[in-house]
């Protein structure tokens, strides 16, 4: 069985900052990378950033200069620093990852709401 849990969301002012953190458990025998997804109300769920082990980073447009991924895929572990926050990055914000277990995927986390006021 595979784990990933999130943390780290919150309630922020429309230029303000969080940060997210997971981490991954269970029987994984490789992974080759970690992502954040995130899907809002009455949308589809799209991804936001992925780390990959060669520690390639990936970002969707929107947020591009303001958010920074890092961790260590290695380690199964993945954050997601989140600057200069707008209310339309108000989301519940998912972890995810490529990997290999005896677990059929996709593997999800249980997801953090985060919610930007203007």
């Amino acid at each position: 069985q595979v784990q990933l849990v999130e943390s780290g969301g919150g309630l922020v002012q429309s230029g303000g900052s969080l940060r997210l953190s997971c981490v991954a458990s269970g029987e994984i025998f490789k992974i080759y990378s970690m992502a954040w997804y995130r899907q809002a109300p009455g949308e589809q769920r799209d991804l936001v950033a992925r780390l990959t082990s060669e520690g390639k980073t990936t970002y969707a447009d929107s947020v591009k200069g303001r958010f920074a991924i890092s961790g260590d895929v290695a380690q199964k572990t993945v954050n997601l620093q989140m600057n200069n926050l707008k209310p339309e990055d108000t989301a519940v914000y998912y972890c995810t990852a490529d990997l290999i277990s005896l677990t059929m995927g996709p593997h999800w986390g249980q997801g953090t709401q985060v919610t930007v006021s203007s």
